[in-house]
């Protein structure tokens, strides 16, 4: 038309013949659970979460801050925040209690990656369950912890409050595992047996140490009740299943020789200092905070072993 050509325009171009605009910010968001890697980075960053979750709850308690909020789901009975008159116990509980939004969030963005994710083009469906089940965790966590709250921190809701997070670490780990793709190996019957054991005497010694500190000085509040327990003697009881721990573990990487066995070795033996020092200085909020992470680390290590091994043909695994 009068010797006028057109020339057409590239999706995403200006008709000056600029370049496609780069991608983004709802873009990059979407690469936060869309990218081959993100179930693998929200698995690992659940379980930083978890075991953070359980440092700063024994803060909580170690600074006779359980009680800062007075009730729950408000931190009065008038406010869901805290106020000045609560002083530095209701900011550190309130703390807390904010710190199980971030694990709502990240539970929820594992969730939402695990569901997109495809492995050749198919669905991940364990993926899938472990996250679903660290997402109906945490807010289940909540409402324990509520409970703790209105039972004026009983030592019992207490330390089920700490058993279950314990569970979420593991479920955290098993997800880690799952995201990487690592597989359990054969392994011979000792090996099998060893490796559950370990796992089972870990979850009982952890029991146990709630049971200890139940019956012991730091309850969360100065005039919350105490299990009324003789104190040296289940702290011996939580001495002996540390030790039975160590014994199959011992046993686990004799059997297996795995890298997965000497991990739990070392934070056991690592745990079992941390504890006999707290105990003969008198229980420092310190060293007390230090073996609750100890705690955490040592059941994600037990259920890492507990995850490598199969009943199968003896295998040297890693």
């Amino acid at each position: 038309m009068d010797g006028l050509t057109t020339t057409p325009v590239r999706a995403g171009a200006t008709s000056a013949g600029d370049p496609a605009p780069g991608p983004g910010p709802l873009d990059a968001l979407a690469r936060l659970v869309t990218s081959p890697r993100a179930p693998r980075r929200w698995a690992i960053a659940s379980l930083v979460a978890n075991i953070g979750i359980v440092v700063t709850g024994a803060l909580v308690r170690l600074t006779a801050s359980g009680m800062g909020c007075p009730t729950w789901p408000r931190c009065t009975e008038d406010s869901y925040v805290t106020h000045p008159s609560l002083g530095i116990h209701g900011a550190i509980e309130f703390g807390n209690r904010l710190l199980t939004f971030v694990l709502v969030v990240i539970a929820v963005l594992t969730w939402v990656s695990a569901m997109l994710h495809r492995d050749g083009g198919r669905k991940r469906r364990d993926l899938r369950w472990i996250a679903a089940g660290l997402a109906l965790g945490i807010p289940a966590q909540a409402v324990i912890g509520g409970i703790s709250v209105w039972t004026h921190l009983n030592p019992f809701v207490v330390a089920f409050h700490l058993m279950v997070s314990m569970v979420l670490i593991g479920l955290s780990t098993w997800l880690v595992r799952r995201s990487r793709g690592l597989r359990q190996q054969p392994a011979g019957r000792l090996g099998v047996l060893a490796a559950r054991s370990t796992l089972v005497l870990m979850g009982l010694t952890v029991w146990l140490g709630t049971v200890v500190t139940g019956s012991g000085p730091h309850a969360g509040d100065l005039d919350a009740v105490r299990t009324g327990f003789d104190g040296a003697f289940v702290t011996h009881l939580h001495a002996v299943a540390v030790y039975a721990t160590v014994a199959t573990t011992v046993v686990a990487l004799a059997a297996l020789r795995s890298r997965a066995a000497l991990l739990v070795l070392a934070v056991l033996v690592l745990q079992a200092a941390i504890g006999i020092a707290q105990y003969n200085l008198g229980l420092p909020i310190g060293l007390v905070l230090l073996h609750l992470l100890g705690a955490s680390l040592a059941v994600a290590a037990a259920t890492n072993l507990f995850l490598t091994v199969r009943r199968g043909t003896l295998a040297v695994v890693g």
